[in-house]
């Protein structure tokens, strides 16, 4: 919830917005693209902190549409925004990926099986990578300050992922092989 939170809380510190506005910014943002915010939970954020008095309702507004509720940020909502980002910006999160989970059980896979999961996979972040290069250079007359940092990140990221997946496929026999006789194997590939 911690990036929803700051999301949210970021989007207030320019002023009052509705619930329609900050979902849009995420939307135009394409905010799910580079962190773990689903636009859809937004609205759920919004209420809770309203209850928690991180932000507040400021009025209703209803123009040809639904009525929209106006939210605007409170001193709490402020503090907290500042320690979010402080926190996140010093704290490093490398989530598990469950492929490591993944291959600890694939030991019943036949080689070719398993070298067509990894290369499916490896084949995927390829062409996420070339997505994501693509819409990199779409936003790139749009882009200020840190803004291109957080596409470089997201491309350095699919770059580490892609090298290991080629290295995998590359031990993939030498590994296998130690597997079976229950040993692993050295820095210079032999068994011991």
């Amino acid at each position: 919830m911690s990036d929803a939170r700051m999301f949210v809380l970021g989007a207030l510190l320019g002023g009052p917005m509705h619930g329609h506005q900050i979902r849009r910014q995420a939307q135009l943002d394409r905010t799910e693209l580079w962190t773990d915010i689903k636009v859809g939970s937004l609205y759920g954020a919004l209420h809770r902190l309203v209850a928690e008095g991180a932000i507040e309702v400021v009025r209703t507004e209803q123009a040809a549409g639904p009525a929209r509720t106006v939210y605007a940020l409170t001193a709490a909502g402020r503090e907290e925004f500042i320690a979010l980002r402080d926190r996140t910006l010093r704290e490093v999160r490398l989530r598990p990926d469950p492929v490591d989970l993944a291959l600890h059980y694939a030991d019943d896979l036949a080689e070719e099986d398993l070298r067509a999961l990894i290369g499916d996979r490896r084949d995927a972040l390829i062409a996420r990578l070339t997505a994501w290069r693509h819409q990199r250079e779409q936003a790139e007359p749009y882009l200020r300050g840190l803004e291109p940092m957080t596409f470089d990140h997201t491309t350095a990221r699919l770059r580490a992922e892609i090298a290991w997946h080629e290295s995998l496929l590359e031990q993939l026999p030498k590994l296998l092989a130690a597997s079976d006789r229950g040993q692993a194997p050295t820095a210079e590939g032999r068994q011991e």
